[in-house]
């Protein structure tokens, strides 16, 4: 189905299209190796800081991107950069990324991390170990440039989000603002250049908040601070799996974030404050842990956040089925995934009954952490993969 939204510049016929030229928009300098749109729209935006409620610049660069490449696109109420077109595939990803200081170079690939010897492929060229290090280039700038150069080279829909990071507030705003659902959706995190993400894990967080009289430490009676941890001792044990082989994506797990707790500043009462996850698999629903955890309550409050819930795709579809294709004619061996967080995808399809997977280049072992880094080439791979899925799709 198609959006009004679809309307913008950028859609064509559908028949017989060939893809267009990309153009990397932008001034300034970059690496040699950063030849490319592809590799030069990277490096300028993972040398742009962009942690979450700071993206205002990179929204810019990426806009311009598009009005170089002769796409309308702009940046909406909640910053998110929009550029829609053929509504057949939305291709998405988020500009926000983690706080850190990872400096911005090109340099070898750690070879412990990415398959150099699978992307130089089987033509006979040496192996391709050229790679861009910085903040983001995993999680997400990679994905979210190798969506913008497909939608561009192929005239799809294009959404750049914000908050992705904190609150997924670029993604909330998406779905309500949207009137319909689009043909298929693809949604930019790292699995590497042949993988394609079908699942993710659900995701509950709370505020335990509980106050006591305060008294002598040598009486028996449990103040707020052992209620707030015997509360959370019988959660974790409540979900704790009772085969220890079930694969965490299977599992309800249970991870407390902060505690603090003491005398109030008049010394008349003890409190206690807990913040708390569970991250839920798609066999249980949300609700479902709600109640158990909320069950395990005897005295004391839980404050819980807006949940999210889990999410499980079918490799069986027909978008699925496209980026097998694609993947197996880019001369890769197609890995399906489930991954134990939690991603934007959750909330799409929550609110959107279509087709939709997760994909991106990186390794997402690297995610925030202080070497993260891409291949170039594995930009390049994902570039091509993408461009093909939405020409099958259009």
């Amino acid at each position: 189905m198609t959006d009004p939204e679809a309307a913008g510049s950028g859609g064509s016929d559908r028949d017989g299209i060939a893809d267009r030229e990309v153009v990397a928009g932008g001034e300034g300098s970059s690496p040699d190796a950063c030849d490319t749109p592809a590799r030069k729209l990277l490096f300028d935006l993972v040398s742009i800081p962009s942690p979450s409620g700071e993206e205002d610049a990179a929204a810019d660069r990426l806009r311009e991107f598009f009005a170089a490449n002769g796409r309308e696109a702009w940046i909406d109420e909640v910053g998110n950069v929009r550029a829609p077109a053929d509504d057949s595939v939305l291709l998405t990803s988020h500009i926000d990324t983690v706080p850190g200081d990872v400096p911005v170079e090109v340099k070898p690939a750690d070879e412990d991390a990415y398959d150099l010897d699978a992307l130089a492929g089987t033509d006979g060229d040496a192996v391709p170990d050229a790679a861009l290090w910085g903040r983001g280039s995993v999680d997400a700038t990679g994905p979210l440039v190798s969506m913008a150069v497909a939608a561009v080279r192929t005239g799809v829909s294009f959404v750049g989000v914000v908050g992705e990071e904190t609150d997924s507030r670029g993604a909330r705003h998406l779905v309500a603002d949207r009137s319909a659902a689009p043909g298929a959706i693809v949604n930019g995190e790292p699995s590497g250049w042949n993988g394609v993400t079908l699942g993710y894990r659900g995701f509950l967080a709370g505020t335990y908040v509980n106050t006591s009289e305060s008294g002598h430490s040598s009486r028996p009676e449990p103040n707020a601070i052992q209620h707030a941890i015997r509360w959370w001792a019988g959660v974790e044990d409540v979900f704790d799996p009772e085969d220890p082989d079930t694969p965490v994506f299977e599992q309800v797990t249970t991870k407390p974030v902060s505690f603090d707790g003491g005398l109030t500043e008049d010394g008349l009462a003890v409190e206690a404050t807990a913040e708390v996850q569970l991250r839920v698999p798609p066999s249980r629903t949300v609700d479902e842990v709600h109640e158990i955890a909320e069950g395990q309550l005897t005295t004391g409050t839980v404050h819980w956040k807006e949940p999210i819930p889990p999410v499980m795709e079918s490799p069986r579809t027909p978008l699925a089925r496209a980026f097998r294709v694609a993947i197996r004619g880019t001369g890769g061996d197609v890995r399906l995934l489930r991954k134990t967080g939690t991603s934007d995808m959750n909330l799409f399809a929550a609110a959107w009954d279509c087709p939709m997977v997760t994909y991106g280049p990186g390794n997402s072992d690297l995610d925030h952490a202080p070497n993260e880094h891409v291949p170039l080439a594995e930009l390049d791979r994902a570039v091509d993969v993408l461009t093909a899925v939405c020409r099958d799709r259009r």
